[in-house]
């Protein structure tokens, strides 16, 4: 059984025309999507914040001070040898490892805080790592 012209496949017009469809929608879509991606990344920085309060607020309750920046928030899954030695660690406080922010960054921990309203300070450095920034590279702090 023979296959005429019109069996054999399709065109070059009608894979030109359905690239360009998707290639249109393609160009509607993306700048949508990767701008909530940013706020994704913000609002899981700003949940870890609520965890590593409540963890910290916990070791405090145990220990009566917070981990020192020192001692970090590592003090939060094993007990700290430096000093301060915590009085009564009950931990781990947190369930998982200290977990890294959206960008892979370690979170920085300061304790006491440089503002003297805050026992703790905690901070995502954002996308590039570095202190200060706007956008995805601005900072993040705990207190904010």
């Amino acid at each position: 059984m023979r296959r005429t012209h019109r069996e054999r496949g399709f065109t070059l017009i009608e894979l030109l025309v359905v690239i360009l469809i998707i290639s249109v929608l393609a160009a509607l879509v993306a700048p949508n999507v990767f701008r909530h991606v940013g706020a994704s990344r913000e609002a899981a920085v700003r949940s870890q914040f609520e965890l590593f309060g409540a963890a910290l607020d916990a070791y405090r309750l145990d220990n009566d001070s917070y981990p020192s920046t020192e001692q970090g928030l590592e003090a939060l899954r094993l007990a700290p040898t430096g000093d301060p030695l915590p009085r009564d660690w009950q931990g781990p406080y947190l369930n998982k490892e200290v977990p890294l922010d959206p960008w892979g960054h370690a979170y920085v921990y300061r304790s006491p805080g440089a503002d003297p309203l805050h026992e703790y300070e905690i901070s995502s450095l954002g996308r590039d790592g570095k202190e200060g920034g706007t956008g995805e590279d601005a900072d993040l702090q705990s207190w904010h």
